[in-house]
């Protein structure tokens, strides 16, 4: 029997849960899915997803970050764009932490990037 259907949510540690919004949303093209108080965590359960995806392709939480939980890691969340390349010169005008843009032959254009706590995400050509 498979008890698992999808992976839907991966958290993110960060330490400072509007800021991380902010850049999530008004940086990065994500919508706001939910946003509630969860004092017992230590914030907000705040939950982000690509543009019009309502996270049926899957969602970032932006969690409080912690002792047990730091921010500033290689969370290996890969995404996916219609033209990577544009994308990346958007967020290098933008002023976002970005790596070089990769292209090799047979494999799509593809770089990284950092949120405001250095956490790395991965972007790539559809």
């Amino acid at each position: 029997m498979n008890h698992i259907s999808e992976i839907r949510t991966v958290g993110v540690p960060v330490t400072d849960q509007d800021r991380a919004v902010a850049f999530y949303t008004d940086t990065l093209g994500f919508e706001l899915l939910m946003d509630a108080p969860l004092p017992q965590f230590g914030g907000r359960w705040i939950v982000v997803a690509p543009a019009g995806s309502s996270g049926s392709s899957g969602s970032i939480a932006l969690v409080p970050a912690s002792e047990d939980n730091p921010a500033g890691v290689d969370t290996g969340i890969r995404m996916a764009s219609p033209d990577a390349k544009t994308a990346h010169q958007h967020f290098l005008d933008t002023g976002v932490d970005t790596d070089e843009l990769l292209e090799w032959p047979g494999v799509p254009p593809m770089f990284s990037l950092r949120d405001p706590d250095g956490n790395r995400l991965y972007l790539s050509q559809a």
